[in-house]
């Protein structure tokens, strides 16, 4: 069995290099919470070099917060502003010779996509204008999931090996001082549950269905580098291999 890897990336700690080396998918900043035209082209080449798939990683337009705090604006304005983070890195990747394998939105536009009818449809709205064909990755069971396979959108399933869940599968907030895993060998028992099992262990020992295509390991966890190494040393021993 193989399972797919992916890390955010360009969010300006400059540690790709290191990275990338060890991941499937990678997640590129599109300059609104994070990055610019120069990071997204040097992240671009890497992925690249490294044969890591690339996606574009929008995001509300907030440098401030790092796009982790929801922003109250009109659809059509989050709509227009995600349409065009995901055309710039498009235009940049094509210059680069390189094809956008799928969109990620990222932190707040990702945790609110997944439980917001209006604010997936704003996401889902920014995809269609594309008129290419680039999947989505986001939540199984949510209603971003949702809308993009009824407008066609083909789905990559996400979950997370280095965050703790809530029984409505969405994330522990942040904010609480259990919310990221950094421990290796709890990443590896968590991702082999949800890979084996088809469930995972929310953080009040509650077991919940959970379907993952590609496991987010996040670039800036402090661990990173280490768990990224342990996976790809332990998991064959289960049966299981990081796809390269």
């Amino acid at each position: 069995m193989t399972i797919d890897i992916n890390c955010d990336v360009g969010e300006g700690l400059d540690n790709e290099a290191v990275l990338l080396p060890y991941i499937s998918t990678c997640n590129i900043a599109c300059g609104a919470h994070a990055g610019d035209e120069e990071t997204m082209r040097k992240v671009l080449r890497l992925a690249k070099k490294h044969n890591v798939k690339a996606g574009a990683h929008p995001s509300y337009p907030d440098r401030e917060n790092f796009g982790r705090t929801v922003m109250n604006m009109e659809m059509d304005a989050l709509s227009d502003t995600v349409y065009k983070q995901i055309l710039k890195i498009l235009a940049i990747a094509g210059e680069e010779g390189i094809s956008l394998y799928h969109t990620k939105p990222h932190g707040a536009l990702y945790n609110e996509a997944a439980r917001n009818e209006n604010v997936a449809k704003a996401v889902i709205d920014a995809i269609k204008r594309l008129d290419i064909k680039i999947k989505l990755m986001a939540p199984f069971d949510s209603v971003i999931a949702r809308l993009a396979e009824e407008n066609g959108i083909e789905m990559v399933y996400e979950a997370f090996a280095d965050r703790n869940y809530n029984e409505d599968l969405s994330l522990v907030s942040r904010k609480q001082p259990n919310a990221l895993l950094h421990q290796p060998e709890q990443i590896l028992e968590h991702v082999l549950r949800m890979v084996r099992d088809g469930e995972v262990k929310t953080i009040t020992g509650e077991k919940i269905k959970i379907k993952a295509d590609s496991f987010c390991i996040h670039g800036d966890n402090e661990n990173a580098i280490a768990i990224l190494k342990f996976l790809i040393d332990k998991l064959p021993g289960h049966s299981i291999e990081v796809l390269k």
